[in-house]
């Protein structure tokens, strides 16, 4: 069985293992608050802020990643070629000096900005401002031109108004074990993602086979990833990932699910060492010195940090949602709704 649990995820979130005696003391104290927190809002008695423009939320109910960056670099280029003017609002997760907001540009040091921030950044081009206050973050944008905002996580804020909110996950893991935190993966109960307008199952690597087993259920929109090329960090021409197949590589992924990239290379008949790295964790360039040399071909996520110290072996590998044409059809229509309305 592949392994479903990332290098910082606890084993009995996903695997058979039993649950710790303090996870299973902590996690109604932690379901406790969370439910606390989701009535003050419902009830009125915390008032969600709106903005005058449409707010997406992308988020989730679990703990760790599922394919939200992702989506979410792939919702901005609809919105953009649909003839929106998005904008992308994000906490920056694990950025330096949090308690500032800050716009993402091209000059702007990974560490103060967060990695999926300036990756979304890098790939879409679009106004991205973080900030904890996502109501700060939401009204700059739309200050700077923005007519829809888009939030890269979140879907627990509740402090921002949303108009739709997307959960994104996993087709493997699911909910778990269906525990909340810190005995299971549950940020919120299973129930409150029914209470989304979408949801997006990321069922992993695109294939042209037919007749694949994994699949979404009813109601469900399948999303798959795509990786077809590679691309030098230090400049130079993008390369087919076939021209790797056949030849050791040495992977390096510092994501919630590295083993998902792993394996993805390795449907392209690549041999790969790996190399699995805490998710968000800041690259120095002793870590990329495996001592060998090998081509060294990693997430954008993990090369957004890399770039300052990249040499010729080193590659980012470009990551493709696709989903439904039925999906971005009912998306922008409701939006379209939104906006008339």
């Amino acid at each position: 069985m592949a392994d479903k649990r990332g290098p910082q995820t606890p084993a009995h979130w996903y695997d058979d293992a039993p649950v710790p005696l303090f996870a299973k003391m902590l996690a109604p104290v932690y379901a406790g608050i969370s439910g606390l927190r989701r009535q003050l809002y419902r009830r009125g008695w915390l008032r969600s802020r709106q903005v005058a423009v449409p707010v997406i939320v992308v988020g989730n109910i679990t703990a760790g990643g599922t394919g939200k960056t992702p989506l979410t670099i792939e919702l901005v280029n609809r919105l953009r070629e649909a003839g929106w003017k998005p904008g992308v609002a994000s906490r920056g997760y694990g950025r330096d000096e949090a308690g500032t907001a800050r716009w993402i540009t091209p000059d702007l040091a990974v560490e103060l900005g967060g990695d999926e921030p300036a990756l979304i950044a890098w790939k879409t081009g679009v106004p991205v401002r973080v900030d904890r206050d996502r109501v700060a973050a939401a009204k700059a944008l739309m200050e700077a031109g923005c007519d829809v905002v888009v939030c890269d996580d979140g879907l627990q804020h509740y402090r921002l108004a949303r108009d739709i909110e997307i959960e994104v996950v996993d087709a493997v893991r699911r909910y778990g074990n269906g525990r909340m935190i810190p005995a299971g993966p549950l940020r919120e109960p299973v129930e409150r993602a029914r209470e989304c307008d979408f949801r997006v199952v990321n069922l992993g690597q695109a294939s042209d086979a037919p007749g694949e087993a994994a699949s979404s259920g009813f109601g469900e929109w399948s999303m798959r990833l795509r990786i077809a090329t590679a691309r030098p960090l230090n400049g130079g021409r993008e390369q087919s990932l076939q021209s790797f197949a056949g030849q050791r590589v040495h992977a390096v992924a510092g994501i919630a699910n590295p083993q998902r990239f792993f394996q993805m290379l390795r449907a392209r008949g690549i041999g790969v060492v790996p190399h699995a790295f805490a998710d968000h964790h800041r690259y120095v360039a002793s870590d990329l010195s495996f001592g060998s040399e090998l081509p060294v071909l990693m997430t954008e996520k993990d090369a957004v940090k890399c770039r300052s110290f990249a040499n010729r072996w080193h590659y980012a590998v470009p990551l493709q949602a696709e989903l439904p044409a039925a999906f971005w059809i009912a998306l922008l229509d409701r939006l379209g709704k939104l906006a008339r309305a």
